[in-house]
């Protein structure tokens, strides 16, 4: 399903990690893969609240925690400058989507990175 929001169509996400080489592209890609599913879901879904936003994000922040191994396989990981890029991310899509009062650490409460 093509993402219909005009702001999130034109965003580039995790930027800042494809611009360091500690970060594998092929597994950045997968992270950007689950925001644009994300992106999809609230457009299917169309939450109503900050609850249902938070069930989507959390979904969401689950498959990034899978994506740990994957970086770590590739010798990389999620650290600091990941975390703050991925959370980045969550947060634009909350705002594109209208939920400018969304809490950022609530956004990725399920993380265990």
């Amino acid at each position: 399903m093509p993402i219909t929001n005009k702001q999130v169509a034109a965003h580039t996400f995790l930027s800042g990690l494809y611009e360091d080489e500690y970060f594998p592209d092929h597994v950045i890609d997968k992270g950007v893969a689950i925001l644009l599913t994300l992106c999809e879901r609230i457009e299917a879904e169309r939450p109503s609240d900050l609850a249902a936003l938070y069930a989507l994000t959390k979904a969401a922040t689950e498959e990034f925690n899978l994506l740990e191994a994957e970086f770590e396989a590739a010798g990389s990981e999620i650290e600091t400058v990941a975390r703050e890029e991925i959370s980045e991310g969550f947060w634009f899509v909350a705002s594109a989507y209208g939920f400018t009062d969304a809490d950022p650490e609530e956004l990725i409460a399920a993380r265990d990175w």
